[in-house]
Order: structure tokens, then C-alpha cells, then sequence
């Protein structure tokens, strides 16, 4: 069976390249194995999706899945482990599955990295986005764990809210930027914790009441009291499978721009996975829109 448009990727920008699709009377196919939502399905309250009502993560992606099957699009429930170029379009590979397209939306998303903990899925109160959690934690001690750009922009927002921020970082000199770690330093309510690692989450009924910590230098063991922590220690694109089919940068995230073509012609890119600097679910929506439209624009042969 062959499609129009094959989505790979059932976030928010997947599950939109698919509505924008399907609305251009396309016949789509979203290929997803892990569930619909991505990141955001993990976030306890989105409050910053323009004229949305604040919700839960999983509750905004469930509409959106709804609005997919209101509008006939297909689902394929097996995660994508690659794809290639077959005559008058594409094959998508699944395991046990493969599916033919005329054009190809690629949506992966990327995961966050974990430090691996036991409770790290389960226990309310760690967070990997400063920017969608802080202000749940106004006036309230914290800790971000990380010594990169990220952990220290993450540490610098929230310093800005919270009562306390500690920055746990494993080594002894922060990897960021020097200018943002000097901002950082100014702050009074900013502490650092160099040498440190967090080797377990404390909580109670649920909820996190602390971190352990261990010096990576001395061995030395501690306990820190916070009601909040924020995991910044890298991200993951999920573009593996399609590494040598479309060219990706040195990280691992598509090369694409504003317009989400790929170095593939009949390919695009959107979300979290392309090259870009913001990564909010706001954008990741706008990009679902232009990769989906000029899907179905090649698909229905206007770039052949």
C-alpha cells in the first residue's frame, strides 16, 4: 500500500505534519512505536501553548491524536529503523513492516539524557526544561545538574524564580560558555557544586525531597534538601536510523533550515531533530505545518 505522506514521528511536530497533510486530502501514514506526544507527554502542565488552556502533557497529546483519527489518518505502531529511496518516492523501514510514500516528513524528536537512576520516570519533581517547569517551583530550592550551556542558561532562569538554585556539576570546571558561568556567579541565591555527582533521587510518597551526592574527587557522600531538579546533561536526536539517508551535523540533528527540506528532495524534517536554536513545542508545531505542506505539495507532484 502506498501513501502520500509518511510522517515518522508522533510528537507534536509529526502529529501536526500529519493534520496539515491529511487536510490537504492526502492519504498519510504516522509511523510512531513509542507513543504519541514525545517530550511533552512527560510534562506535568503546559502553560505556554498560545490560547490553550493550561493541561498535562499526555492530555494535549491524546487531542492531538484525536484530531488525527477525525481526519483518517493512518497509524503504523512500530518505531522506524530506516528508509530508502524507491522508485516514485520512499520505503520506511519497521520492524516487521514497510511502509511506501510518495514524500517523507521526518519527526523523530530526540530524548533527553538520563543519569539512569532508580525513580527518574516515576517521581514528581525532576524535570529536563527549565523554561516548561520553572515557574511551578517560584521561591523554592532546586538543583540543576549539568555544566554545560544548557545546564547554566537553565540555572541563570531559574535563579530569576526560585529561592535557592544549586548547580551540581561532575567535574571540577563548567563546560558552558565563561560569560554565562560568570553571570551565574553573581547570582546571591546561586550555589556550585563542582566534583559532584547525584547517585540518587530521595522521595517521599512520590515526590522528591532531596538528592545524594557523591565528590568525584575524595569519594565523599552527602545529602542535598531541594524540592526540584532539573536534568540538563545532553540530548539525544533520534535520527540514527536515517544517518547516510539524509545529511545530518556532527550531533546528530538534520540539516535542515526554516523551510524543512533535507538534503533529500521528497524529505523533511521537523521538530526537535532539524538543526535550529529554539525548541519549544511552539515550534516544534510551525515546523509540523511547513513540513507537512510541502509534503503534500511534492507528493502531489508540483516539485517533480
Amino acid at each position: 500500500m502506498e501513501y502520500d505522506v509518511i510522517v515518522v514521528g508522533g510528537g507534536p511536530a509529526g502529529m501536526t505534519a500529519a493534520l496539515y497533510a491529511a487536510r490537504a486530502a492526502k492519504r498519510v501514514l504516522l509511523a510512531e512505536g513509542a507513543g504519541f506526544g514525545g517530550q511533552i507527554s512527560h510534562s506535568p502542565r503546559v502553560e505556554n501553548y498560545p490560547g490553550v488552556e493550561p493541561q498535562s502533557g499526555s492530555a494535549l497529546a491524546a487531542a492531538m491524536a484525536d484530531q488525527l483519527a477525525a481526519q483518517e489518518v493512518e497509524f503504523g505502531f512500530a518505531a522506524a529503523t530506516g528508509a530508502r529511496a524507491v522508485p516514485g518516492g520512499f520505503e520506511v523501514l519497521a520492524e516487521g513492516e514497510a511502509w511506501r510514500g510518495k514524500s517523507l516528513v521526518l519527526a523523530p524528536g530526540m530524548e533527553h539524557r538520563r543519569l539512569g537512576l532508580a525513580g527518574e520516570d516515576g517521581i514528581a519533581g525532576i524535570s529536563y526544561c527549565a523554561v516548561c517547569d520553572g515557574a511551578f517551583y517560584k521561591g523554592r530550592e532546586v538543583a540543576v545538574v549539568g555544566g554545560g550551556d544548557t545546564a547554566l542558561q537553565d540555572a541563570l532562569l531559574l535563579a530569576d524564580l526560585c529561592g535557592h538554585v544549586t548547580l551540581i556539576h561532575r567535574r571540577g570546571e563548567l563546560r558552558g560558555a565563561a560569560a554565562l558561568a560568570k553571570r551565574l556567579r553573581s547570582r546571591p541565591n546561586v550555589e556550585f557544586l563542582l566534583n559532584t555527582a547525584v547517585t540518587a533521587f530521595e522521595s517521599e510518597a512520590g515526590r522528591l525531597t532531596g538528592l545524594a551526592v557523591k565528590n568525584t574527587a575524595d569519594a565523599g557522600t552527602g545529602s542535598l534538601a531541594v524540592d526540584g531538579v532539573f536534568l540538563a546533561v545532553g540530548q539525544t536526536p533520534g535520527t540514527a536510523p536515517f544517518a547516510g539517508f539524509v545529511a545530518l551535523d556532527e550531533q546528530g540533528f538534520v540539516l535542515a533550515g526554516e523551510d524543512c527540506r533535507t538534503s533529500r528532495p521528497g524529505v523533511f524534517a521537523a521538530g526537535d531533530c532539524r538543526t535550529k536554536q529554539v525548541r519549544q513545542l511552539a515550534t516544534a508545531v510551525g515546523d509540523g505545518a511547513v513540513a507537512g505542506l510541502a509534503a503534500s505539495e511534492w507528493a502531489a507532484g508540483a516539485q517533480h
